[in-house]
């Protein structure tokens, strides 16, 4: 009955693992009731490694190669079973096959923006992104840290960690650096350089090589750029004074066509009825601004106040009060621009 038994039992001569996708990074032999044949051929291809565990303690490491399983190329599962140098009993082992492959283009960025403090603009959000690429080295840490006794450990299964753990330390590589936002797209080599030395101690507490990371963009939340955008454009006229001339004569055409032409422009805005002229000057200075002014006169008279009919008071006064309504004017506001047009009206 023992014979049959022996007779009845399988053995594995032949241990090898052909990858079957790219996203597989440990992979267990299956071996259910078979042992393995003392002697039996280990084949561990380029790109690959095979670890044998015995009764969960990780044994003898093998790197890319053919090898012939004796007691002589299991030292440490030899000692670990307490075998004789001569012992050649088939035996059973958990063997986990591991790839070394680079894994490249795993993309990470921000989800949202990260709270930074800039010098130019205080207190600002910033959004980046990039790829890295990463490798296995150290079998026995990514099998006790990571794959443990599965049977398959895919790079997907590992991805949400690794990217949560790149943009982790985001905002500590940008609030370290003190580089200004503005300088910070010439910068972008660097910061990669430094995020990936900060990381490089994680991904190999993991067994893993952290190859490359790059900073591919970075970047302000859209109304920020936006307001960034104006700030840029105000700065290309020259300042805000030729800003403030520029929108004045962008606005001439506009003003025309409301009713009352600038002059009805000027009673809008609740500025008084010389608001035509006071346009007129801001024009010219956009337009020709080397025939202003280079400084204004120390003392300028009062313009005469310009008679004024009642109708004209009254169309006035209901404008004023219609941008009550809208929120452009306040009551108080209001009140006394009033009082001044009915005073004319004395």
């Amino acid at each position: 009955m023992a014979l049959m038994d022996f007779i009845k039992k399988q053995f594995i001569d032949i241990i090898q693992w052909t990858e079957d996708d790219g996203e597989t990074m440990a992979w267990r032999f299956p071996m259910a009731e078979m042992e393995i044949q003392n002697g039996a051929s280990l084949t561990v291809r380029e790109s690959q490694m095979a670890v044998f565990i015995n009764e969960g303690v990780v044994a003898d490491v093998f790197g890319p190669g053919m090898y012939k399983l004796t007691t002589q190329t299991l030292p440490v599962l030899t000692y670990l079973k307490n075998w004789d140098k001569l012992f050649e009993s088939p035996f059973k082992s958990d063997v986990y096959f591991f790839s070394t492959r680079q894994k490249i283009d795993r993309k990470w960025g921000t989800p949202n923006p990260v709270t930074i403090r800039d010098k130019d603009f205080g207190m600002v959000r910033l959004r980046a992104f990039g790829i890295y690429a990463f490798h296995l080295t150290d079998p026995k840490a990514f099998h006790t840290t990571l794959s443990g006794t599965m049977e398959r450990f895919t790079s997907e299964e590992l991805e949400g960690q690794l990217r949560n753990t790149v943009v982790g330390h985001i905002s500590d590589i940008f609030g370290e650096s003190g580089v200004p936002f503005i300088d910070m797209a010439g910068n972008q080599d660097e910061f990669g350089k430094a995020l990936k030395a900060k990381l490089d101690p994680m991904f190999q507490q993991y067994g893993l090589s952290l190859d490359s990371l790059n900073v591919q963009n970075i970047s302000l939340p859209e109304e920020l750029q936006a307001m960034l955008d104006k700030r840029i454009g105000v700065n290309m006229m020259g300042g805000m004074q030729a800003y403030t001339q520029f929108q004045t004569a962008e606005a001439i055409p506009l003003a025309a066509q409301n009713e009352g032409g600038l002059a009805g422009l000027g009673a809008g805005v609740g500025v008084g009825f010389g608001m035509g002229q006071q346009i007129a000057g801001a024009m010219a200075g956009a337009l020709n601004p080397a025939a202003a002014p280079a400084a204004a006169p120390a003392a300028v008279s009062p313009a005469p106040t310009p008679a004024v009919s009642a109708d004209e008071v009254v169309a006035t006064i209901e404008k004023l009060h219609a941008l009550v309504g809208k929120g452009m004017l306040t009551q108080a506001e209001f009140d006394a621009k009033k009082a001044e047009l009915l005073k004319r009206l004395g």
